[in-house]
């Protein structure tokens, strides 16, 4: 309806959530949020990474974690139903085909029609593991098995939307390939400000973050943030603290100008980027 109004561009709506280990608790806000977007004429909500559960340790994520045809997966496509929207699932603990005889999961970001049909599933393809001395210790590799391909972009009634997750956004290779394949719109589910700005200037993009904030559990803090980037790199909407929702109209006449008047993608040079041979010493 609001796609329709004269005037008026397609709306889309980005959710923080606090996430926890209580996914009937987890499920009913989420829930909450979306329903609260349709309402407000949203066409397209965006969920973060994590949405279904953060777990407070490996063993209790592996055992929380469902297949795409599970339980989860089916209530949220009775939202989607029940809604008239989109729904971007950012970031699912998947038990794959593989589960019985690996033991590890995916990381997936589901995307979901208003049939609440399964329209594409990403598997995050960069694991994050990091060591920041006295702060943080990350392995999701040490449980989660990588995915081996990016998903083409998919046209939706915002725009062409191409999937990523969270550490994906530090591979500008992930945003251009995509922005190759027709991608007018990149979704990261987390939020980094500046990286975030950096893919939506260098694709021509709009960019979307969906976050998790506040306490998830007793080890575990997350930031917020949650925003819209528009393709020239400003921040068009950006949540407050805590959980709720923000908006943004997502103007494709604005990013083709932005594109027509800078035509970076006809100006790179691949002949350029490959290994970079180095001077044989004198």
């Amino acid at each position: 309806a609001m796609a329709g109004a004269a005037g008026l561009k397609p709306l889309v709506a980005v959710a923080q959530v606090t996430s926890t280990p209580d996914k009937e608790r987890n499920a009913a806000a989420c829930a909450g949020l979306v329903r609260e977007a349709a309402a407000r004429g949203a066409l397209l909500v965006f969920l973060p990474e994590g949405f279904d559960f953060i777990g407070r340790d490996t063993a209790q994520t592996l055992s929380l974690a469902e297949g795409l045809h599970g339980d989860l997966m089916g209530r949220y496509a009775q939202l989607a139903r029940d809604c008239g929207v989109w729904l971007s699932l950012g970031g699912l603990h998947e038990r794959g085909q593989d589960w019985e005889t690996t033991g590890r999961i995916y990381n997936c970001h589901a995307l979901l029609d208003p049939a609440g049909h399964l329209v594409a599933a990403y598997r995050k393809t960069h694991l994050c593991d990091v060591e920041l001395e006295g702060r943080v210790s990350m392995r999701e590799s040490s449980f989660t098995n990588p995915g081996s391909e990016l998903v083409p972009p998919i046209t939706t009634p915002v725009g062409k939307l191409g999937l990523s997750i969270c550490y994906d956004l530090r591979f500008p290779e992930v945003s251009l390939a995509l922005r190759r394949a027709g991608a007018e719109i990149l979704t990261y589910p987390s939020a980094f400000t500046v990286l975030l700005r950096a893919r939506a200037i260098e694709s021509q993009c709009y960019v979307v973050a969906a976050a998790q904030t506040g306490q998830n559990h007793e080890r575990r803090t997350s930031y917020g943030h949650a925003m819209v980037v528009d393709p020239w790199g400003a921040v068009v909407a950006q949540c407050r603290e805590g959980p709720g929702l923000c908006y943004a109209e997502i103007d494709l006449e604005y990013l083709h100008r932005v594109r027509r008047e800078i035509p970076v993608l006809s100006h790179r040079r691949p002949d350029l980027y490959g290994t970079v041979g180095l001077a044989p010493a004198p």
